[in-house]
């Protein structure tokens, strides 16, 4: 019997000598393995359809195990992710996250046009990263767990000067700051875009431009977060990790350039 669906791949690997398993994540019947047989020939139809971020419409046959690609219509091929070290990593990382907390065959429009739509900025140019943290605290209730981003998480106040407090879940204002000596200390800006990125649609989306120490600060709370109350073990993060050292190390050597220049 053959089924079509609108899909992203969010997963592949090797099969044999020429076929793929792809897993996509479908509009229609949420996440679901298929059999693309060949595809990992350069010749094959199935070659371009069968790669990671590919979105596209899937024509495949069902089983009673496996089903098989039968073809593909590219509606987005997402190249600039693909050519790109810095976009492809953070893309691989969104689609770990989705296909780790996500169960088979769960039908969720909302999180396909979430992951849609992050890559599709990504691949037009919007700041990887920005785009990830969106995507991150999005994600939390996919997980089961949803952090008080709207006042205090300890006496409900709305105003203040606020921290973040992985034990209270959430914002502690400075009323309540002794409740956690571990709090983290985090800027107005900080608290504000956290505020942003858990609650806006993502198609209001502007151009946003952060400083770098705003982009620790909400990597230092967004992954804290995740390690203590998602748990999940996320392959690829171990790459960003790796990139973010690199990119301290160019920015060190940059400023050490303009310092000998002057």
């Amino acid at each position: 019997m053959l089924e079509k669906c609108e899909g992203i791949v969010v997963r592949k690997s090797d099969y044999g000598e020429s076929d793929k398993i792809i897993t996509i994540f479908s509009r229609e019947y949420g996440k679901f393995a298929v059999m693309a047989k060949g595809a990992k020939k350069s010749n094959s139809r199935l070659s371009a359809v069968s790669q990671l971020f590919t979105h596209a419409h899937f024509l495949f046959r069902k089983g009673t195990g496996m089903g098989t690609l039968q073809q593909g219509d590219l509606v987005a091929s997402q190249r600039r992710i693909k050519e790109d070290l810095f976009k492809s990593a953070f893309a691989t990382y969104m689609v770990e996250l989705l296909d780790k907390g996500l169960d088979d065959r769960k039908v969720d429009p909302y999180l396909f046009e979430l992951l849609a739509q992050s890559l599709s900025f990504i691949n037009e140019g919007y700041d990887e990263e920005v785009v990830c943290f969106i995507f991150e605290m999005k994600m939390l209730p996919v997980y089961g767990v949803q952090p008080v981003l709207d006042r205090c998480a300890h006496c409900g106040e709305t105003e203040g000067h606020f921290s973040f407090s992985i034990r209270e879940n959430g914002l502690l204002c400075h009323r309540c700051s002794g409740m956690d000596p571990y709090r983290l200390a985090i800027s107005k800006q900080t608290v504000r875009l956290l505020r942003i990125f858990y609650f806006i649609d993502l198609n209001r989306l502007g151009s946003i431009s952060l400083q770098e120490g705003t982009k620790k600060e909400l990597r230092q709370v967004i992954r804290t977060y995740y390690d203590e109350y998602v748990g999940v073990f996320i392959k690829s993060r171990a790459f960003l990790e790796q990139l973010d050292r690199m990119k301290t190390v160019l920015r060190d050597d940059s400023k050490d350039g303009e310092n000998k220049d002057t």
